[in-house]
């Protein structure tokens, strides 16, 4: 099953069209660390879109992410999956091992490595942030860059996130809104804006496939 997502995910990257909106906010000095942040609908576009930063940004090319992704059997496959995207997963999430996982998160942009965070998953409710991104963000004193991406060639699942699904022979956006400051001495303050800020960017991406 895996091996079958990554095949789906490679035909993808290969026959779309892909563009890059805001590359600017992601521009940062080499070894500089980043918080990248997709709702969770997004995630079967968002390892490509790390990809086309990479290509788009050279200051960020050949890094590889790291993604928080929970540990149950999907998330696996994800973590497989993505593999061939320079993406590498953190296996744990809000309901089980997600205080570990934000610890490593935090060790890795300690070291200047860039984070990835779906923070309304796994189970949702969709579009509603949980605390997590911020707490990280103020930990590691970074903004948060949130990102949308849409395709126009997509298939929507029944899931609780009604996941997106690109396919082939299409055009894909992928969006990244102005950095969002965390104050560390109360991070919570941030999470209405990090949450306007995704539905912001994925709804930029919808609007620019519709065009």
């Amino acid at each position: 099953m895996a091996w079958l997502i990554g095949l789906y995910l490679r035909l993808i990257w290969a026959t779309t069209r892909w563009q890059l909106e805001g590359a600017e906010y992601a521009k940062v000095s080499r070894g500089e660390p980043l918080i990248l942040a997709f709702w969770h609908e997004c995630l079967p576009l968002a390892a490509q879109g790390w990809r086309l930063m990479g290509e788009q940004i050279p200051t960020v090319s050949g890094l590889r992410a790291q993604a928080l992704i929970s540990r149950h059997r999907d998330g696996r496959l994800i973590a497989r999956a993505a593999a061939p995207f320079d993406v590498e997963v953190v296996h744990a999430s809000s309901s089980k091992g997600g205080a570990a996982g934000l610890r490593q998160l935090l060790r890795v942009l300690e070291g200047g490595g860039v984070a990835v965070i779906t923070p309304d998953g796994p189970r949702g409710p969709a579009r509603q942030a949980a605390p997590g991104i911020v707490q990280l963000a103020a930990l590691a004193g970074l903004p948060v860059l949130a990102c949308g991406a849409a395709s126009s060639r997509m298939r929507r699942a029944r899931s609780w996130d009604r996941m997106r699904f690109p396919l082939p022979f299409a055009l894909a956006v992928v969006v990244i809104e102005a950095p969002i400051t965390v104050p560390r001495d109360d991070p919570a303050s941030a999470l209405p804006a990090v949450t306007a800020a995704l539905n912001r960017a994925t709804e930029r991406a919808d609007q620019a496939v519709e065009r």
